[in-house]
C-alpha cells in the first residue's frame, strides 16, 4: 500500500485555503493508495471551537476529502473539529474511502485537558479500525498517542498499522519522536504519523511527520518546518511475516 503524508502548514480558520494547499500536494504527489492529513488540518486546532468547527450538512472540508478520494480513487484520512445536530463539539478523525464510497470516523478519545479540549468536546468512546487494501488501520489522533493502554493490540481490536493525525508541538518534540516509535514496536505494527508546521497563537510546530515500521526503524520521516509530502510504500507480508518469526504479541497481557 503507497502512502503519502501531507505535511501541511495550517491556516487559522481559513477552510478553503487549507483545502487548496491540500489538494495542492496530493496533485503534485499523485498515485498513492492513501493520503493523511493532520489533525483538524482545515482550521488549526481550534480549543475553542464555536466559530470554526463546521457544522453537519456544511462540512466542506469533509466533502473536498470524499470527492477528492472518490476522483483519485484513493483514501484520505484527517481529522476535523465538528458540531453535531445534539450540540457537542467532536474532533473527528475520518477516513474516506473513495474506491467503496464509505466514510469513516473515529472521535478523538484522549481530549487533550491541558489546552482545555475537554471543556469544549465531548471525548469518543469507540475505536475505529477500517479495512484498506488488505491492511487493518487504527485510527487515533494526537494526544491519544501518550497512552499505549487505548491503543493496544488486543483480542477484538487487531491491526496492522496505527494511523495519528497530529497537532504536535515543537517544544514536545522528544516525545512525539519516542512515542510513535514505541506505540510500533510494542504491538508490532507499522505507525503512520502526519504532523502539521507552522504556527498558531499558542505553539510553535515542527513536522517530523513519520512512517515507523514494526521494529521501531524509520522508513521515512518529513523535513522539520517545511511543509511537503512523503511518500511510502508499506508491505503487509513483511510485517506478517515479522509477526509469525518473533511472536512478541503471543505474550501480550
Amino acid at each position: 500500500m503507497k502512502v503519502t503524508l501531507l505535511q501541511t502548514d495550517i491556516h487559522w480558520g481559513e477552510p478553503e485555503r487549507n483545502i487548496q494547499e491540500a489538494e495542492h500536494l496530493m496533485r503534485e504527489n499523485p498515485g498513492s493508495d492513501l493520503y493523511v492529513l493532520p489533525e483538524m488540518w482545515s482550521t488549526g486546532f481550534a480549543t475553542q471551537p464555536d466559530g470554526l468547527a463546521h457544522e453537519v450538512g456544511q462540512n466542506i472540508a469533509l466533502q473536498w476529502m470524499q470527492q477528492m478520494a472518490k476522483a483519485s480513487e484513493c483514501a484520505i484520512c484527517g481529522s476535523l473539529a465538528v458540531h453535531l445536530e445534539d450540540g457537542t463539539y467532536r474532533n473527528r478523525h475520518y477516513f474516506c474511502d473513495g474506491r467503496s464510497g464509505q466514510t469513516y470516523y473515529y472521535d478523538k478519545h484522549h481530549l487533550f485537558t491541558y489546552g482545555h479540549e475537554n471543556q469544549y468536546y465531548t471525548a469518543g468512546r469507540d475505536h475505529c479500525i477500517v479495512t484498506y487494501e488488505g491492511f487493518r488501520l487504527l485510527l487515533l489522533t494526537c494526544y491519544d498517542l501518550r497512552f499505549p493502554c487505548w491503543s493496544r493490540y488486543a483480542t477484538g481490536l487487531e491491526y496492522d498499522a496505527i494511523i495519528v493525525v497530529a497537532n504536535w508541538p515543537e517544544s514536545r518534540q522528544n516525545a512525539w519522536q519516542l512515542l510513535t516509535r514505541a506505540r510500533a514496536i510494542e504491538n508490532q505494527a507499522y505507525l503512520i504519523g502526519c504532523n502539521r508546521v507552522g504556527d498558531d497563537a499558542y505553539n510553535h510546530y515542527a513536522g517530523a511527520s513519520v512512517v515507523v515500521d514494526t521494529i521501531g526503524h524509520t522508513l521515512a520521516q518529513c523535513h522539520r518546518h517545511v511543509p511537503e509530502a512523503l511518500t511510502v510504500d508499506l508491505n503487509l507480508a513483511e510485517l506478517q511475516r515479522r509477526r509469525a518469526k518473533f511472536r512478541v504479541l503471543d505474550d501480550r497481557d
